[in-house]
């Protein structure tokens, strides 16, 4: 890609306030002439685990066409990067509601100013599902992951799960077995591929509304991301079908702690309802929006 056509990269790194903290996602907000190989070898250049690309834009009606990119692949559906573009998008044309249309459907979210300046985005999923992980699936992942099944917590089930990709949840019994996470990367994304996961949602439950979690993306070409917002949303409907959402249907996950990058997911799912709702903040990373986004990853 010559430098007369590269697009200009913004940078942002999403479900923190702080710029050291979060998942780093791109985003492209004019990617309208955009080929498919250019926009991955974008992302391959840029590094994060994915990164948006604004395909299409009506900005009198707030509606946007994204899709996304990893360094491997297309993926359809990216939580973190929706976050990292909606507050992007917001600060340059206002808070409000917005819509993007998605490989996986039409994603609502709302935007709004937060005290000190920074900006919330709260997403409204696809609908949805969840369903018991077969003894094959679970065998297997345990092994890539070196744990065991004594490893896991009886009372949260290994489910697949949907909210726009599928993720395999499986719970631990202990905080310290999540911390300890050490998995055989090609193993686990030979796994992943022949099953269509997109990430493996790890959990260990803190409380009835607060969740620890770690999610490997090996087929995305990374180790681990931060923080996911379409595996939280597919969480929420995995509660959801247990019938072990909080009462008030709202909690929160805590990931990116073992990375060094705090990230923070705020979730409000009901027992009625398939659509889940994912919340959080996005801010720019210093010294990397500047320019076409040259900088390194």
């Amino acid at each position: 890609m010559s430098l007369k056509t590269r697009p200009e990269v913004l940078r942002y790194t999403a479900f923190t306030t702080d710029p050291a903290g979060g998942n780093p996602a791109g985003v492209v907000l004019d990617a309208a002439a955009l080929e498919d190989a250019a926009m991955l070898a974008t992302a391959a250049e840029v590094g994060y685990s994915e990164t948006a690309f604004v395909t299409a834009a009506d900005h009198e009606a707030r509606r946007f066409r994204l899709r996304f990119f990893s360094p491997l692949a297309e993926v359809a559906f990216c939580g973190h990067a929706t976050v990292a573009t909606a507050v992007a998008l917001a600060e340059r044309i206002g808070t409000g509601p917005l819509v993007f249309d998605t490989p996986v459907g039409e994603i609502a979210l709302d935007t709004a100013a937060e005290p000190g300046g920074s900006v919330t985005a709260s997403l409204t999923s696809v609908p949805t599902r969840s369903r018991p992980a077969g003894d094959e699936e679970v065998e297997a992942s345990l092994a890539a992951l070196r744990w065991s099944a004594e490893d896991l917590d009886p009372a949260l089930p290994a489910h697949v799960a949907f909210g726009g990709n599928e993720h395999l949840v499986l719970a631990v019994a202990t905080r310290e077995r999540l911390a300890a996470l050490d998995y055989d990367f090609d193993a686990l994304a030979e796994v992943m591929h022949r099953h269509g996961w997109t990430t493996l949602q790890l959990v260990w439950r803190a409380a009835p509304d607060l969740f620890h979690a770690r999610d490997p993306f090996p087929i995305g070409g990374v180790v681990e991301d931060p923080a996911t917002g379409a595996a939280a949303a597919a969480f929420g409907g995995y509660l959801r079908t247990l019938g072990a959402l909080p009462p008030s249907g709202a909690f929160t996950i805590r990931q990116g702690e073992d990375l060094g990058r705090p990230s923070l997911l705020r979730v409000e799912a009901s027992a009625t309802d398939p659509r889940v709702r994912v919340s959080g903040q996005a801010v720019p990373i210093p010294g990397a929006n500047a320019g076409t986004g040259e900088e390194g990853a």
